[in-house]
């Protein structure tokens, strides 16, 4: 049997391998595997996304849930919303980060957190066995609308946060909503937060003219010599379903997740000292800022597969004050276990008006690193089995994780090899003390890698 579902959700090039035909499968099958219920559905601002929602309304009726439709929302809203307003699932169409001619599908559960590994195989198997169980004529329930998700939403976000104390300080902040979803909600959020709030790339547009969907620190150039001009005390983008939140200083310099997921980290483990000092994160984050800043601090951190969806159900099933990526995605398990980009900038706030600092100033308590990232073509069935025996007899006196395809530790240095979950794609990560050991290994690995698989 074969795998629909990657990294987080099912996804693929609208009208190609994202069809209506399986977006309408995918909820057949979510439906048959929740054996009804009311389900709440929402998308981004993706093209064909009207399209997708509307096969996936229809998969859910035809099998005897009852849908209901929020219309355009972020993800993490809607996961905030299903448990709270009493759905028993949620399906969120979107493709997250990917490319403007992506879109996807991701099945939410109860607890508005993205469906676990197991339970995506067994929908799977509905699929591909033909088991859908579909109703008589007069048990399909007609979709209705839900309009509740995201006042419920930045409501849940404000109350686990110390408003006034995030007021005093007056803050001016620039949000790049990526042309999509994030903008109809960080900036309300920010704004009841007292900060005086730029938007950039805040129209809503399926073809992301103002940048790629993706915030990285290459993608947010501009949004960052914007913020410096206006003098703004802080950037936040997002990606184009808003569950990611990307932060830069003042400076205008944007820092990756991992580094502002371990100064959030420690701000929650202050926050709520009730909870396990304990955070989870992918192997794609940085052993640099963990090994010399959370470790030292008391902080446990568990290494996971990369995914949000792994780290979610990880942070439930033990308990910690946090989850974290590298790419921005954040989670605050008291608010909800998953990451949330809206929640991130709050926190973000208030943690600069705990500390009375600057954010560039926090920023500069990590320790230094310099991080490379890129990818490289493959085939869907290439195996990279020899692919990382061939780099570990190349690294062999490095320390070696497989956790998640291939890390390689060494002593001033580190990388990571491993397939991307919704790209045809190897994603190469490397990071080091020196900015220019970092570009000399990566050189050497995208080199090595291509040559590998023959791509160019």
């Amino acid at each position: 049997m074969g795998r629909l579902f990657g990294t987080d959700g099912v996804r693929g090039i609208t009208n190609e391998g994202m069809t209506p035909e399986l977006a309408m499968k995918v909820a057949q099958a979510a439906c048959t595997w929740l054996g009804g219920g009311k389900v709440l559905v929402g998308r981004d601002v993706r093209y064909g996304g009207d399209m997708l929602v509307s096969a996936v309304l229809a998969g859910l009726s035809s099998c005897g849930c009852e849908p209901y439709y929020a219309g355009l929302v972020p993800t993490p809203a809607l996961q905030y919303a299903v448990p709270r307003l009493g759905y028993d699932m949620g399906i969120m169409v979107t493709a997250s980060h990917n490319p403007p001619q992506y879109n996807g599908v991701k099945v939410i559960g109860s607890n508005g957190v993205e469906v676990p590994r197991d339970a995506e195989r067994e929908i799977e198997e509905i699929i591909f066995e033909n088991k859908v169980r579909r109703v008589p004529y007069y048990e399909v329930k007609e979709a209705k609308r839900e309009g509740r998700v995201l006042d419920v939403y930045i409501d849940g976000i404000l109350a686990d946060i110390d408003v006034q104390k995030v007021k005093n300080k007056e803050f001016k902040v620039v949000v790049d909503g990526a042309n999509s979803v994030g903008s109809l909600a960080t900036p309300l959020v920010l704004r009841k937060l007292g900060a005086k709030v730029l938007c950039l790339n805040c129209n809503l547009d399926p073809s992301f003219p103002g940048r790629h969907p993706e915030p990285t620190p290459q993608s947010l150039e501009e949004t960052s010599r914007a913020a410096v001009a206006v003098g703004a005390d802080l950037i936040v983008a997002h990606d184009a379903d808003a569950d990611r939140a990307i932060i830069g200083d003042e400076a205008g310099e944007v820092h990756w997740g991992d580094r502002s997921g371990a100064l959030l980290t420690e701000h929650l483990a202050e926050k709520y000292p009730h909870l396990p000092k304990r955070t989870f994160t992918g192997v794609s984050s940085s052993h640099i800022v963990v090994d010399g800043y959370l470790r030292p601090k008391g902080i446990e951190v568990v290494w996971t597969p990369v995914g949000s969806v792994v780290i979610a159900h990880e942070l439930i099933k033990r308990g910690g004050v946090s989850g974290f990526e590298e790419n921005g995605g954040f989670m605050n398990p008291v608010h909800q276990p998953v990451r949330d980009g809206a929640m991130t900038a709050a926190l973000f706030l208030e943690m600069l008006a705990q500390r009375g600092k600057r954010a560039s100033e926090l920023f500069s308590a990590l320790p230094k690193a310099y991080a490379i990232k890129g990818k490289v073509y493959r085939g869907e069935k290439e195996e990279l089995r020899g692919l990382y025996e061939a780099l570990k007899s190349k690294y062999q006196d490095c320390q070696f994780t497989e956790i998640d395809g291939l890390k390689v530790v060494c002593e001033n240095f580190w990388f990571l090899v491993r397939p991307s979950g919704t790209e045809p794609v190897v994603r190469i990560m490397v990071e080091a003390t020196d900015p220019k050991k970092a570009k000399e290994v990566y050189s050497e690995l995208e080199s090595f890698v291509k040559a590998f698989l023959g791509s160019t």
